[in-house]
Formats: C-alpha cells, sequence, structure tokens
C-alpha cells in the first residue's frame, strides 16, 4: 500500500480494492453504489479458467468464473470488515452455487481474497456471523485467492440505474437496494 497523499492540509487515504460475488453482478452492484465511502464499482468475472471469457461463456457455467464485482472504496471511510458486512447482508451466504433463479457455479457466494490479510478478516466476519446465528443454515461462501479480474462488457456496468424498468430488475435488484437502503441508513452515500 502506497503512502498517503496530500492535498493542503488534507491527507487521502489510497483507495482499496475488494472483489466479491454474490450472485448477479447487477444486483451487488447496484447496492454498492450506494455505500459511502465506495468510489466504484465494476462488474466482472473472476475465478475461472478460461482467458478474457465472455458474459455468454460465463452464463453457460463451464468457464469457472463468478459474476463478480471489484469495489474501489476509501478505508478512512469504510472498513473492509464493514463492507463485508453489508455483502453477506445483501445476498444468501448460505445457498450453494445460487441466489434466488440464478444457479450455477458462476452465481457462487465468494470472497476473491488479495492478502492473507483479507482471507483473515473475512474469516472473522464469517465466523462472527455464524456465531449470532444470523442465518437458519451454515455459511456455504467460498474465500478464494483472487485471480485476474476481467472487466464486464460495458452494458453490464451500472446496469440497474439504466435498467430499473426492466422486469428482472423491477422484481428482483429494487427489493433488495430496498432492503440495503432501510437495513444500513448511516452507511448511505449522501445526496
Amino acid at each position: 500500500m502506497s503512502d498517503p497523499t496530500t492535498s493542503g492540509d488534507r491527507t487521502f487515504a489510497p483507495l482499496q480494492t475488494a472483489i466479491v460475488a454474490g450472485g448477479c453482478f447487477w444486483c451487488t452492484e447496484a447496492v454498492f453504489l450506494d455505500v459511502n465511502g465506495v468510489q466504484q464499482v465494476e462488474s466482472g468475472y473472476i475465478g475461472g479458467t478460461v482467458p478474457d471469457p465472455s458474459y455468454n461463456a460465463v452464463c453457460g457455467g463451464t468457464t469457472g468464473h463468478a459474476e463478480a464485482i471489484r469495489i474501489s472504496y476509501d478505508p478512512s471511510v469504510l472498513s473492509y470488515q464493514d463492507l463485508l458486512g453489508i455483502f453477506f447482508a445483501t445476498h444468501d451466504p448460505t445457498q450453494l452455487n445460487r441466489q434466488g433463479y440464478d444457479t450455477g457455479t458462476q452465481y457462487r457466494s465468494a470472497v476473491f481474497y488479495q492478502t492473507e490479510e483479507e482471507k483473515a478478516q473475512a474469516q472473522a466476519v464469517i465466523d462472527q456471523i455464524s456465531a449470532q446465528e444470523v442465518f437458519d443454515a451454515p455459511i456455504v461462501t467460498t474465500l478464494e485467492p483472487a485471480t485476474t479480474f476481467y472487466v464486464a462488457e460495458d452494458y453490464h456496468q451500472d446496469y440497474y440505474s439504466r435498467n430499473r424498468l426492466q422486469p428482472y430488475c423491477m422484481a428482483v435488484i429494487t427489493p433488495k437496494v430496498s432492503k440495503f437502503r432501510k437495513q444500513f441508513t448511516e452507511r448511505l452515500r449522501s445526496a
């Protein structure tokens, strides 16, 4: 991690990144774009064996990739653990290789850690949630080392804000975003 940069009397911490997969990347992207401290969210593919996969190839379930998001965030505003807390609260981490009607390993719940510290922090968050018995079933989220993250095609980026009236968005994403906004009011980005 590089040293913070300064501007006048103010010091800025460098942005950090986190990579998570919680089913359809349109859903997870829409939630994290609302989080205070998040500077950018990119939808993409990670964890597979085929270089530079297409959406159609990933949806076919044969590449090994997960639909994921890469989040650039300011750690002075949002900690990695808090980010993971939001991640676990806004999808079902007890469903193996599925979220709702989306099934297959491309929709798995996973944290793609970039350092051993991130791996340990993610495991600690899972252990805490498990101890609190937040869910009725065990958490099946995998902790996987980050490999190459392939940014998805342009039409997937910022999908929800551009397609709010599309039936999938209205039926699946809007309720998820509404739930997040009610549960995490203190984490919402200022208007």
